[in-house]
């Protein structure tokens, strides 16, 4: 299979998506840059021009409620938020109309609306453009929330989120546009609510979304080298979440580790634990263990980042402890030993 990066499977995807539907339409701010959003909607604006392609003003929840009317109208837009930060001032639109007309209507209004984000870490941006907010939205009943990690999944979940007949919000991670991943070059979709089991093993379950699954897999390699078996799922949908497998995995390792990009206070990793205390409690053979940003604003210097975001050697340390082995700690270190010199995302070019 040929491989594509995650930013050019992104760009096929909305093309492929829009050939075979014309009711489909982009807008945001930048989508028809030079750059067009790191590339991913350059393919689309080339293919289809201005009238199909179109840059916006910066009036977000104005913005969002124009597409909820197309939506209602018949068509099927995607609106691009190169930052997830600001999407909350759609809260209005996103909270009391998309999520809500298809139930008010008892399913004769749908609201087929995509809506892209880009969350997790860059280089020093701080406390206002560095956020993953995904929790927030998920709590909503009517929106559904996807993270792909992969470029074959960020094809096929952005197609199947555009297929959708409900709004859906895609939140992509800015540090995986430039990876690369084998992706099928025909149109196909990814299923929504159904995570995968990215590595299996016997001895403890890492659940992980966005970023997040490229840090536990390094991790499992890294114990597998102490013999720590960790089976690794990649949630791929953050609202619905895929109980059964989470629930499978835990009922065979016995043990439970969950790596999210955002905060840990009411976030993803908490309903995830409630979820397994509530029905699979018997199986436990050690607590829950989360690691995730802490419960503070992002900083904006290299040096605080290193010590703000989680990382391979967190999710280590949480895997141990639920094992109990001679050298884990309490709890997962929040500081990484060696303070790495420079932001993560070194080849970053912008424009967001």
């Amino acid at each position: 299979m040929r491989t594509l990066k995650y930013r050019e499977a992104l760009n096929e995807g909305l093309v492929q998506a829009m050939e075979a539907d014309p009711s489909i339409f982009v807008m945001g701010v930048g989508v028809d840059d030079p750059k067009g959003i790191f590339g991913t909607t350059l393919g689309a604006f080339q293919a289809f021009g201005s009238s199909r392609v179109f840059d916006t003003p910066l009036s977000e929840n104005t913005l969002t409620g124009a597409c909820i009317g197309s939506a209602l109208s018949g068509m099927r837009p995607v609106l691009v938020h190169a930052r997830v930060d600001f999407i909350p001032l759609t809260l209005d639109q996103l909270v009391n109309n998309a999520a809500k007309w298809r139930y008010m209507s008892d399913g004769k209004c749908k609201v087929p609306m995509t809506v892209r984000g880009i969350v997790g870490r860059g280089w020093g941006q701080g406390a206002q453009h560095a956020q993953s907010l995904q929790s927030m939205f998920a709590h909503i009943p009517g929106l559904k929330v996807v993270m792909p990690v992969t470029p074959e999944d960020a094809k096929g979940l952005l197609i199947a989120s555009i297929q959708e007949d409900c709004p859906v919000i895609v939140l992509e991670h800015r540090s995986l546009f430039e990876r690369e991943g084998p992706v099928p070059q025909d149109p196909y979709t990814t299923p929504l609510g159904k995570a995968i089991i990215k590595r299996s093993g016997s001895d403890a379950t890492i659940i992980a979304a966005s970023f997040m699954v490229i840090e536990a897999l390094e991790a499992a390699d890294k114990l597998a080298k102490e013999d720590i078996d960790v089976e690794v799922i990649d949630l791929r949908t953050i609202c619905p979440l895929d109980e059964e497998t989470i629930f499978q995995s835990v009922r065979k390792t016995g043990r439970l580790v969950i790596a999210d990009t955002g905060f840990k206070n009411c976030g993803i990793s908490a309903e995830i634990s409630a979820r397994v205390a509530e029905s699979q409690f018997s199986s436990l053979k050690s607590g829950i263990r989360r690691v995730t940003l802490p419960d503070l604003p992002a900083p904006t210097s290299w040096s605080l980042e290193a010590l703000y975001y989680p990382n391979i050697d967190d999710i280590t340390a949480a895997v141990k402890d639920t094992l109990k082995t001679p050298d884990s700690k309490d709890e997962a270190s929040d500081t990484n030993d060696v303070l790495p010199q420079g932001p993560i995302d070194k080849e970053f070019q912008g424009p967001f």
